[in-house]
């Protein structure tokens, strides 16, 4: 049992650090107390461009009219006027991304600019057509190396065993007296059953869904009633770029960092996956499917990405509150 304790630890500890230019159309009225997200949602994409929250702590609207501007202030967040909206922006990125592997693509609302993550894979004429469509975006895109390989972070170890293959368990959730846990899709593709030690002597439970690519998440069905399992999450919810979030993992333990992009698409070796968080968070092999979190509110599950928490890197996770919504079950 000493071994199931260690890896019902990583949400433990979780539970533990957790204490996280011109005038266009008409204003659309926005209601007072939304968040940023949400009251650029109210004005519609092609008036907007995302939203982030400063170093100040202050909720950041990009607007691209006066009137929307106007709008946004009636709610107590600060707008900025931008000149490219979210609709530019994301048709500018369908046209521009090749499906490259090696490539990852979203949105920095704070330079108002495509962001095309390239790991070291990408040589040659692939990242020439890359740097030429980019010069040609006119500042609306950027290309910005990173260190290694873009790829979903699976290793061996101990955490999570299932196959040959170890990661991390992210949230325990539950649908009324039926208890689950979640964790990264590339992980629950491998493995029917899954245990708490690499001899798979000590069994947790059943895969009960798996969703990769496309999606990063699966969900397994606890079958052993012996093991405490253990919560500490009040909510669940999507992030904010500019966020501060933690994440844990089975081979780096928790580490902390930032919100940095939102409905990122990353093209990894083994598959496209979309809709994605990314962040300046290392992550390392093995931390496949640990919880990302701000406070006690549940934020994502780890993807993957590139880079090693040595000299640094970018990692990509998975919305939790689509696998949440997708397998009825909630955290708690």
């Amino acid at each position: 049992m000493k071994a199931t304790r260690l890896v019902l630890a990583i949400t433990t500890a979780a539970t533990v650090a957790a204490g996280l230019a011109g005038i266009t159309a008409p204003a659309q009225a926005a209601p007072s107390g939304m968040d940023g997200v949400s009251i650029a949602a109210s004005l519609g994409d092609d008036r907007t461009a995302g939203s982030y929250v400063d170093a100040a702590g202050r909720t950041v609207v990009n607007v691209t009219d006066a009137a929307a501007a106007d709008a946004v202030r009636a709610t107590g967040a600060q707008p900025r006027l931008v000149s490219r909206s979210a609709r530019q922006l994301d048709r500018l990125m369908a046209a521009l991304d090749r499906g490259v592997v090696g490539t990852a693509w979203s949105i920095d609302p704070v330079t108002n600019q495509i962001v095309v993550d390239v790991d070291s894979t990408v040589t040659g004429a692939r990242y020439t057509g890359l740097a030429q469509a980019v010069a040609r975006s006119g500042g609306a895109a950027r290309l910005q190396q990173v260190e290694g390989r873009l790829t979903p972070t699976i290793g061996a170890g101990d955490a999570i065993y299932g196959g040959g293959y170890r990661c991390s368990l992210g949230f325990n959730v539950r649908s009324g007296s039926t208890y689950y846990f979640l964790t990264a899709g590339h992980c629950t593709d491998l493995a029917t059953e899954w245990f708490s030690n690499s001899t798979h002597s000590t069994k947790l439970g059943d895969r009960t869904g798996t969703s990769f690519p496309g999606n990063d998440y699966g969900i397994v069905r606890y079958t052993n009633t012996s093991v405490t399992k253990t919560g500490g999450f009040s909510s669940a919810a999507n992030p904010v770029v500019g966020q501060s979030a933690t994440r844990r993992g089975s081979t780096t333990g928790t580490k902390t960092g930032t919100v940095t992009g939102l409905n990122a698409t990353v093209h990894y070796a083994e598959g496209t996956v979309k809709g994605m968080i990314r962040t300046d968070i290392c992550a390392e092999g093995g931390d496949s499917g640990g919880p990302l979190y701000s406070g006690s509110t549940a934020l994502g599950l780890t993807s993957g990405g590139s880079g090693n928490c040595r000299t640094g890197g970018i990692t990509y996770f998975q919305p939790v509150v689509e696998a949440l919504t997708k397998y009825g079950v909630s955290v708690y």
